[in-house]
Protein backbone atom coordinates (compact mmCIF):
# COMPACT_ATOMS: atom_id res chain seq x y z
CA UNK A 1 0.00 0.00 0.00
CA UNK A 2 2.72 2.46 0.93
CA UNK A 3 4.43 2.12 -2.45
CA UNK A 4 1.15 2.57 -4.34
CA UNK A 5 0.17 5.54 -2.22
CA UNK A 6 3.59 7.12 -2.73
CA UNK A 7 3.25 6.74 -6.51
CA UNK A 8 -0.14 8.40 -6.43
CA UNK A 9 1.12 11.19 -4.19
CA UNK A 10 4.03 11.77 -6.57
CA UNK A 11 1.59 12.04 -9.47
CA UNK A 12 -0.64 14.38 -7.48
CA UNK A 13 2.35 16.57 -6.74
CA UNK A 14 2.62 17.19 -10.46
CA UNK A 15 -1.02 18.23 -10.62
CA UNK A 16 -0.88 20.96 -8.01
CA UNK A 17 0.43 23.62 -10.36
CA UNK A 18 -2.10 22.46 -12.93
CA UNK A 19 -4.94 23.70 -10.78
CA UNK A 20 -3.55 27.18 -11.04
CA UNK A 21 -3.35 26.50 -14.80
CA UNK A 22 -0.32 28.72 -15.19
CA UNK A 23 3.38 28.06 -15.54
CA UNK A 24 4.99 27.88 -12.13
CA UNK A 25 7.90 30.25 -12.58
CA UNK A 26 6.28 33.36 -11.13
CA UNK A 27 3.01 35.16 -11.47
CA UNK A 28 4.69 38.07 -13.25
CA UNK A 29 6.30 35.75 -15.83
CA UNK A 30 3.07 33.75 -16.16
CA UNK A 31 1.17 36.87 -17.13
CA UNK A 32 3.65 37.50 -19.95
CA UNK A 33 3.34 33.97 -21.37
CA UNK A 34 1.39 33.72 -24.59
CA UNK A 35 -2.23 32.67 -24.22
CA UNK A 36 -1.60 29.70 -26.51
CA UNK A 37 0.93 28.37 -24.01
CA UNK A 38 -1.75 28.56 -21.30
CA UNK A 39 -4.09 26.49 -23.47
CA UNK A 40 -1.39 23.85 -23.98
CA UNK A 41 -0.73 23.76 -20.24
CA UNK A 42 -4.48 23.41 -19.56
CA UNK A 43 -4.75 20.57 -22.07
CA UNK A 44 -1.76 18.67 -20.67
CA UNK A 45 -2.96 19.19 -17.13
CA UNK A 46 -6.42 17.87 -17.99
CA UNK A 47 -4.80 14.67 -19.27
CA UNK A 48 -2.79 14.47 -16.04
CA UNK A 49 -5.92 15.07 -13.93
CA UNK A 50 -7.70 12.20 -15.69
CA UNK A 51 -4.75 9.86 -15.10
CA UNK A 52 -4.59 10.85 -11.45
CA UNK A 53 -8.33 10.29 -11.10
CA UNK A 54 -7.90 6.76 -12.47
CA UNK A 55 -4.82 6.08 -10.35
CA UNK A 56 -6.53 7.41 -7.22
CA UNK A 57 -9.49 5.11 -7.71
CA UNK A 58 -7.13 2.19 -8.22
CA UNK A 59 -5.22 3.01 -5.03
CA UNK A 60 -8.45 3.27 -3.06
CA UNK A 61 -9.76 0.00 -4.46
CA UNK A 62 -6.52 -1.80 -3.69
CA UNK A 63 -6.41 -0.59 -0.11
CA UNK A 64 -9.99 -0.59 1.12
CA UNK A 65 -10.45 -4.39 1.21
CA UNK A 66 -14.15 -4.06 0.44
CA UNK A 67 -16.50 -7.01 0.36
CA UNK A 68 -18.86 -7.18 -2.63
CA UNK A 69 -21.71 -5.80 -0.52
CA UNK A 70 -19.52 -2.97 0.83
CA UNK A 71 -18.23 -2.14 -2.65
CA UNK A 72 -21.78 -1.88 -3.99
CA UNK A 73 -22.53 0.83 -1.41
CA UNK A 74 -19.07 2.44 -1.26
CA UNK A 75 -18.36 3.25 -4.91
CA UNK A 76 -21.42 5.43 -5.55
CA UNK A 77 -20.55 7.40 -2.40
CA UNK A 78 -16.93 7.66 -3.54
CA UNK A 79 -17.96 8.90 -6.99
CA UNK A 80 -20.34 11.45 -5.49
CA UNK A 81 -17.60 12.77 -3.23
CA UNK A 82 -15.15 12.98 -6.12
CA UNK A 83 -17.71 15.09 -8.01
CA UNK A 84 -18.00 17.35 -4.96
CA UNK A 85 -14.20 17.61 -4.83
CA UNK A 86 -14.07 18.42 -8.54
CA UNK A 87 -16.41 21.39 -7.95
CA UNK A 88 -14.27 22.50 -5.02
CA UNK A 89 -11.13 22.12 -7.14
CA UNK A 90 -12.71 24.33 -9.80
CA UNK A 91 -13.34 26.97 -7.15
CA UNK A 92 -9.72 26.68 -5.96
CA UNK A 93 -8.53 27.00 -9.55
CA UNK A 94 -10.70 30.08 -10.07
CA UNK A 95 -9.39 31.66 -6.88
CA UNK A 96 -5.80 30.92 -7.89
CA UNK A 97 -6.35 32.38 -11.37
CA UNK A 98 -7.94 35.50 -9.89
CA UNK A 99 -4.99 36.00 -7.57
CA UNK A 100 -2.31 35.24 -10.19
CA UNK A 101 -3.94 37.58 -12.69
CA UNK A 102 -4.25 40.40 -10.16
CA UNK A 103 -0.73 39.83 -8.84
CA UNK A 104 0.68 40.10 -12.36
CA UNK A 105 -0.79 43.61 -12.59
CA UNK A 106 0.88 44.87 -9.43
CA UNK A 107 -0.06 45.22 -5.77
CA UNK A 108 -3.31 43.55 -4.72
CA UNK A 109 -5.95 45.99 -3.47
CA UNK A 110 -7.38 45.76 0.04
CA UNK A 111 -10.80 45.00 -1.42
CA UNK A 112 -9.51 42.09 -3.50
CA UNK A 113 -7.39 40.85 -0.58
CA UNK A 114 -10.49 40.70 1.62
CA UNK A 115 -12.42 38.90 -1.12
CA UNK A 116 -9.61 36.35 -1.61
CA UNK A 117 -9.55 35.62 2.13
CA UNK A 118 -13.35 35.30 2.33
CA UNK A 119 -13.49 33.08 -0.76
CA UNK A 120 -10.65 30.91 0.53
CA UNK A 121 -12.40 30.37 3.86
CA UNK A 122 -15.67 29.58 2.10
CA UNK A 123 -13.91 26.97 -0.05
CA UNK A 124 -12.38 25.40 3.05
CA UNK A 125 -15.80 25.30 4.70
CA UNK A 126 -17.37 23.70 1.62
CA UNK A 127 -14.61 21.09 1.53
CA UNK A 128 -15.08 20.28 5.22
CA UNK A 129 -18.86 20.08 4.81
CA UNK A 130 -18.49 17.71 1.84
CA UNK A 131 -16.04 15.55 3.77
CA UNK A 132 -18.30 15.38 6.83
CA UNK A 133 -21.29 14.41 4.71
CA UNK A 134 -19.34 11.77 2.82
CA UNK A 135 -17.82 10.18 5.94
CA UNK A 136 -21.22 10.16 7.62
CA UNK A 137 -22.77 8.35 4.65
CA UNK A 138 -19.87 5.90 4.52
CA UNK A 139 -20.28 5.25 8.23
CA UNK A 140 -23.71 3.80 7.48
CA UNK A 141 -22.35 1.21 5.02
CA UNK A 142 -18.80 0.48 6.21
CA UNK A 143 -17.14 -0.45 9.48
CA UNK A 144 -15.68 2.55 11.31
CA UNK A 145 -12.09 1.46 10.69
CA UNK A 146 -12.67 1.42 6.92
CA UNK A 147 -14.25 4.87 7.05
CA UNK A 148 -11.22 6.12 8.99
CA UNK A 149 -8.83 4.44 6.54
CA UNK A 150 -10.54 6.05 3.58
CA UNK A 151 -10.52 9.39 5.37
CA UNK A 152 -6.77 9.03 5.93
CA UNK A 153 -6.13 8.32 2.25
CA UNK A 154 -8.18 11.35 1.17
CA UNK A 155 -6.46 13.57 3.74
CA UNK A 156 -3.02 12.60 2.51
CA UNK A 157 -3.89 13.16 -1.13
CA UNK A 158 -5.59 16.51 -0.47
CA UNK A 159 -2.71 17.67 1.75
CA UNK A 160 -0.19 17.04 -1.01
CA UNK A 161 -2.24 18.91 -3.58
CA UNK A 162 -2.64 21.84 -1.20
CA UNK A 163 1.07 21.81 -0.46
CA UNK A 164 1.87 22.00 -4.16
CA UNK A 165 -0.53 24.89 -4.59
CA UNK A 166 1.05 26.70 -1.64
CA UNK A 167 4.53 26.21 -3.05
CA UNK A 168 3.59 27.39 -6.53
CA UNK A 169 1.47 30.43 -5.72
CA UNK A 170 3.51 33.43 -4.58
CA UNK A 171 2.70 35.43 -1.46
CA UNK A 172 0.79 38.67 -1.82
CA UNK A 173 3.07 41.68 -1.89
Amino acid sequence: MKQKLLCLLAALSLAGPAWAAEPTTSSKDAAKAPQAEGAVVDSKMEILRQKIKTDKKYIVSENMDLSDAEAKSFWPLYEGYQKDLAKINERIQGLAKTYISADAKGPISDQLSKKLVADSLEIERAELDAKKAMLSKMGKVLPAWKVAKYGQMENKMRALVKYELAVNIPLIE
